[in-house]
C-alpha cells in the first residue's frame, strides 16, 4: 500500500521576486546568488519583529499594576 501523497504548492516565486526586485530594489545577480536564509533576513526588515512574549514576572508586575475591575465596579448603567 503506497502512502498518500502530501498535496504540495508550487513555490512563489512571483510574490518573492517582486519582493527582491520591487520592495529590495535587488539587482537580478544579487537576487540569484542569495541563499534562502540570506533572503530572508533581508526581508524581515521590511516587518516589524513581534518581539518575545513577557516574562511571568513582567506578567504579575502588569497584573498588580492594572487589575481587572469586578463586576460592581464595571460601569454599567443601572436601571
Amino acid at each position: 500500500m503506497k502512502a498518500a501523497a502530501a498535496e504540495q504548492s508550487e513555490f512563489p516565486w512571483d510574490h518573492v521576486m517582486a519582493m527582491g526586485f520591487g520592495l529590495l530594489r535587488l539587482s537580478p545577480k544579487t537576487f540569484w546568488s542569495m541563499t534562502p536564509r540570506e533572503f530572508e533576513r533581508a526581508i524581515s526588515a521590511l516587518s516589524p519583529s513581534k518581539g518575545a512574549a513577557p516574562r511571568r514576572s513582567d506578567l504579575v508586575s502588569l497584573m498588580r499594576a492594572f487589575p481587572d475591575k469586578s463586576l460592581q465596579e464595571e460601569a454599567w448603567p443601572k436601571t
